[in-house]
Parts: C-alpha cells; structure tokens; sequence
C-alpha cells in the first residue's frame, strides 16, 4: 500500500512567534519534477500590518542596544546557521540547487553573518565625524537607524539575498518586515526558526511568505515603514515602489546584484540605512580658554 507523504507546513514569522496567516490561505511550491515541496501560508495584507506593528514595537529597544551586542547576537545568528547546515542544505537541494551550490550559498551565508557582525560596533567610527565650522561650536554628524525597512528578497535564491539583505538592516538598529522568494520560500522560514532561537529579540526581524503581486503596494503604501529594500527583480514592481513612496518619503533602494559575489557585502549596504544626524554644541570662551557647558 503507497504511503501518502505528509507535507510540512511553514508558517510566517511575526514578533518572535509562528502564526498561521489570519486568511487561512496556503500556497504548494513546486520542485522542478513538478512535484509539492511543503505548504506555505499566503500572506494577507493584515499579515502585513500586523509585522509592522511588531517591527515597530521591537524598534526602540534594539536601535538603543548597544552595538558591541548587536554584534553578539548577529554571530550567534552565524553560529546557529553552522549547526543547521545540513538541513538548509537539504532545503535548497529540494527547490532546484545542485548539493555543491546548495553548500556553498549555506557556507557564504553563515560567513556574511559574521561579517555585519564585525561592522556592528565599527561603522559609526568610521562613517561618523567632527566637522570643522567658523563658529564657536563644535558640529558632530553620527548615524542613527531609520525604522522599519520593509524588504523584498530576491526570487532567484532562497538563502543568500535574504540573509545579505537582512543583516545590514538589523546591524545598524533597524527592524525590518521581509518578504520571502514566492517559489523557494523553505529556507526563509526555516532562517527565522533559527533567529527565534538565537538572541535577537522578537518584532526585530518578521517573514512573510505569499506573493509579491499581492503585497508589493503594502511595502510603498504604509505610513510606518520608513524604507524599502527591494531586490524582487520585477523591473514592474521595483518602479511602483519608486513611484509610490512618496506618499512619506520612504528612502528606497533597489539591488540588484549577484549575491554570492563579494561586492554583495558592504558597509555600505548597512550605511544606507541610515540617517545622518548633525549635533552642534557651543564652546563658552572664559578668560581667554576654550571649554564647553
């Protein structure tokens, strides 16, 4: 008798915990035989919202943290991935990866954690600066996070564009909603399994799973999120998002590069998240020295 094949359900991630979509609506990807990989949840647009608020609700503790321990949390997040390495590989064996590609993004994934981890406590030091002025002050100019980055992860792969388009957010305070790969979408949950047990705090990070069609107006549309990452490759959907941010002047940044290639991790990345903030503080001259109040 032909045993029936039990098909695992991924469900999204949102405020540290795995609810089911509130639509009740499941997608079935397909492996390249045509045959079922799992059931996923198709994300609603109160799905959406409800990542927001957490997002949101997460932002002020983390962007406040310091950053030598955000750095902590990112390699703990690295360490994780290592001891999980075989079943991410088996996951993107499944979508369509040959096993040595399937190690190789696995490997470089684990490896750009720890590389944001490094940049945690060392980019304000070196984007940030003292600035010359004529007046009795001193100007000071640092970097402070922007918010909530809502992201599109790129459809091509399942691992490495959502890990190079998360860290950076997250290594300089943000929080981020994340749209997974509609057709390789098992290793983005299976990440966020691994980020609800290392120690990011939960609402920092939130998955979603579902289409990009049906939730791409959301990322450009809702007034809390402050900017969008978008590496979909829908030349379409990149231009509604452009056109669309203006109802609050999200900063929007369209990637679209090679993630396994060493030019997809940069500081850069994590600097264009940022705001630049400018400080003056006046001098008081007495008795013809120079302090400060």
């Amino acid at each position: 008798m032909e045993r029936l094949e039990i098909l695992k359900t991924y469900k999204i991630f949102i405020g540290g915990q795995f609810p089911r979509t509130e639509s009740g609506r499941y997608y079935t990807p397909l492996d390249k035989k045509g045959q079922p990989l799992a059931n996923m949840c198709l994300s609603s647009r109160k799905d959406f919202r409800n990542a927001v608020v957490a997002a949101r609700k997460a932002f002020g503790s983390w962007s406040e943290r310091a950053a030598f321990n955000r750095g902590q949390i990112l390699y703990r997040i690295a360490e994780m991935l290592e001891g999980r390495k075989a079943q991410f590989v088996e996951e993107l064996v499944k979508q369509g990866s040959t096993k040595a590609k399937a190690k190789q993004e696995v490997e470089l994934s684990t490896d750009r954690c720890v590389y944001y981890a490094g940049w945690c406590d060392k980019y304000q030091q070196i984007f940030s600066s003292v600035n010359p002025v004529a007046s009795s002050h001193f100007n000071f100019s640092a970097l402070e996070p922007m918010g909530v980055v809502g992201i599109i992860a790129p459809q091509t792969n399942g691992l490495i564009g959502l890990v190079s388009t998360i860290l950076p957010a997250i290594a300089g305070g943000n929080t981020c909603v994340v749209l997974a790969s509609e057709n390789s979408p098992l290793c983005a949950i299976t990440f966020a399994e691994v980020l609800a047990t290392s120690d990011l705090p939960g609402g920092v990070v939130n998955i979603l799973t579902g289409t990009e069609k049906e939730l791409v107006d959301q990322f450009h549309s809702h007034m809390d999120v402050n900017a969008v990452v978008y590496s979909g490759g829908n030349a379409e959907h990149a231009k509604v998002i452009e056109t669309g941010a203006d109802c609050n002047v999200k900063r929007i940044f369209i990637y679209e590069q090679d993630f396994f290639k060493e030019t997809a991790e940069s500081p850069y990345y994590l600097t264009d998240l940022q705001e630049l903030k400018t400080t003056w503080h006046p001098i008081e001259q007495i008795g013809g020295a120079t302090g400060s109040y």
